[in-house]
This record gives C-alpha cells, structure tokens and sequence, in this order.
C-alpha cells in the first residue's frame, strides 16, 4: 500500500502500477474525459484512472491529491511525447516545476540536491498542493486550491509542446478563469450574498499570478484565442459549468452564456451539453462532500476537514501516542478524571499542555505546534479514549 507522506511513494506508485510495461497512450479527447470522471477537474477526486487499482484507505485529501496530480501529469506526458519512461517524465517534471518559478512561495524550498529525481518530485508535489498560512486559515483557502490543479497539467503540456513555459501563460489560465466565473455570475437571474464569496476562494486557490483588479466587462476582452489546445478549452468549459451550478442549477441564460463561451472558443455545442450534464451528475452525487461546495459554512468546513486529518494522524500513530501517554502519569490521571467531571482551568492548561509536548516528540504530530493547530487538540482529545484500555473509563481509580 503506497503511503503518500513518506518517502518513495512516487517509485511505489509506478512500480505497482507497471508503467513501464503498459505501452498503451491515449488521445486528448478521451484522456480528458476519464480525468474528469475522477473528480480532478472539479477538485473532488472519487477515484483514480490507473491500471491496478489504488488503496486510498485512510488517505487525506492532501495525499488523494498527490497522487492524482502525479497521475494527470503522467498522463500528459505520455500522450504529447508518445513515450512512456517513468525517469524520462520525472526528469522533464522537475525540468517543468524549475521553470515555473511560481509567485508567493517556493517550490524547491525543501529540495536538497543530494536527494533522488523522485524524491525531489515528492517534495515538488508536495509543496504544490499546500498554501503559504497557518494551520487554520489553510482550510478555508484550501477549498479550491485542488480544482486549479489542472492548471498545472496544461502548463506541463504546453512546457512539453516548446519546451520552455512562459510565466504569462500561467497568468493569463489563471485570469482567464477568474474572468470567466466572474462574467458568468452576472448572467444569473437569482444573485446570492456567496457569489463575491465565490470569487474570492478563486482568487485565493490561484498561484501564478498577481491579476489585476480591473473587472473584465465582456468575453471579447478575455481574448480567448490565445487558447488552442482542446484540453484548454474544455477546461474552461467545464469550471465555469462548474461555477453556474453554485445555485444547484443551470438556468436558459446562464446555458446560453456557456453556449457563447464555446463559439468563441471553437467548442462544439455537443460538448457544452453533455459538460453540463456531467457536471451536473457529479456535483448532484458529490455535493454533500466536495469541499467547493462548503464554502456557505465554513466553520462546518474546518471541523470536518481537520478531525479527518487528526482521525488519520491518530490512527496512524496509536501504538506510539499510547506510550508516550501512559509514560505520563500526570495526564494519564487528569484524562482519568475528566471521564468523571468537567476539568477545572488549571487542569485544563496542564493537559493541553502535556499533550503538546507529546506531540513534539512524534514528527507525524507536529501539526499541534503550528499556529492555530493548538485548536486542533480538542479533536485530538476526543479520539484519545480509543487508545486507551477498555477499562479506562469505569474502573481507573485515581482519586
């Protein structure tokens, strides 16, 4: 089972999944449309388009998204270059990330040059899913971050089209697609307090660019023909479908407004209604979990995102959080206590803070240090009963 935060996990992946001897090379058109069925196009990946079957039991979202980035890149590779060596594409993977120089962080902040291709590609990935905030802002701003990730997939083939990637390409993806949804919510009949809310989780998830505030009036200034490539086009298509559905539906005008997009884009009618349709399955199956779609209660959206995160961490974690706990009897007896009666405040600040210097001694947990993440320990606190003896609760007597 590939564990995508430790290290290696890019030569297990290919290695299960035999790349190497799986010569077969898809067209654009149906690489896209198998992308999309997982999820990657609308930052909610259900599944991942691999020979063997992947095991994504306990992943988080963070480590769904790696995989699902390193495969959509793979992917592209294959087909634009018609080869399908695993050195050669991560070699011209770290040759592509070089080149992007992304603006506001660092993508090789973590890179040693001593370290292997695939590792330096780990640290690469990594870096690209995360943002540049505290623990906890990280999860409001996190919403969209993994729809734009497909951004990356059109840089990389244009990088593999003339080898090299201008920094106005990026810019321009990332404007274009801010334009678009925001000329897209002006044609919706029933406008919501959430649509300015919407802009600005576009906004935050973007990472090339530093756009302009000037608001874009009409398609005609977008210039859309800069765009060529069908995988350009029908992405925007379909992420601005995307951000229509907001309202749980599609109405004539807002349908018609996707209709103009593709005449200019020179996209057939066909796929603008079976975009549409897909779109509209997915979202229907999914909203209950896409991230994208929580943005209406964000407090909701941290809670359930972090206690997956913490729930993973502590599983993962049992044998050695155990020990360390029960190496401390102090907390041992305060946690003892608290199953009886409510902790008074000194009690309370002496657990919180044996528990954080618990978590300094296990690497896994270190996400309890960062800022914000002190928040994070009433989750921590609530999986702890799991860990101990059964009889914990009932038949500790420590008083």
């Amino acid at each position: 089972m590939i564990n995508p935060s430790a290290n290696g996990w890019i030569d297990k992946f290919f290695l299960e999944q035999k790349s190497i001897s799986n010569p077969f090379i898809e067209n654009p058109d149906t690489f896209y449309i198998k992308v999309r069925a997982t999820g990657f196009i609308y930052g909610y990946i259900i599944s991942f388009d691999t020979p063997f079957t992947i095991d994504q039991t306990d992943w988080v979202e963070d480590e769904i998204s790696k995989v699902a980035l390193l495969n959509t890149l793979f992917g592209i590779y294959k087909i634009t270059t018609q080869d399908y060596s695993v050195e050669t594409f991560i070699s011209k993977g770290l040759s592509f990330y070089n080149e992007m120089h992304p603006q506001g962080f660092n993508l090789f902040k973590k890179v040693l040059p001593s370290s292997s291709p695939s590792t330096n590609l780990e640290k690469i990935i990594d870096t690209r899913i995360q943002t540049n905030i505290d623990i906890v802002n990280k999860q409001f701003s996190h919403v969209l971050t993994n729809a734009l990730l497909f951004v990356d997939v059109l840089a990389f083939q244009y990088y593999l089209t003339h080898n090299a990637i201008p920094e106005k390409y990026l810019k321009k993806v990332e404007e274009t697609i801010i334009s678009l949804v925001s000329l897209a919510l002006k044609t919706k009949s029933n406008k919501t307090k959430y649509d300015d809310l919407l802009i600005k989780l576009f906004e935050a998830s973007v990472r090339y660019s530093k756009f302009s505030k000037e608001s874009i009036q009409t398609l005609e200034e977008l210039k859309l023909d800069y765009f060529t490539t069908e995988l350009e086009k029908n992405y925007l298509i379909d992420l601005t479908g995307m951000a229509l559905w907001s309202d749980g539906i599609i109405e004539k005008n807002e349908a018609f407004f996707l209709h103009n997009v593709a005449e200019i884009l020179n996209v057939p009618d066909v796929f603008v209604t079976e975009s549409i349709e897909k779109t509209n399955d997915f979202i229907t199956k999914y909203k209950t979990e896409i991230p994208y779609f929580k943005y209406s209660n964000p407090v909701k959206h941290f809670f359930d995102h972090t206690t997956q995160s913490v729930e993973v961490l502590i599983t993962r974690n049992k044998k050695r959080l155990y020990k360390e706990i029960s190496e401390s009897k102090e907390l041992m007896i305060l946690l003892a206590k608290s199953t009886r009666r409510d902790l008074d405040e000194k009690e309370k600040k002496k657990v919180k803070k044996q528990l954080l210097d618990i978590c300094k001694t296990i690497p896994s947990l270190t996400i309890f240090l960062l800022p914000g993440g002190s928040l994070l320990l009433p989750i921590l606190i609530k999986f702890i009963p799991k860990l101990l003896p059964s009889a914990f609760n009932e038949n500790l007597d420590v008083e």
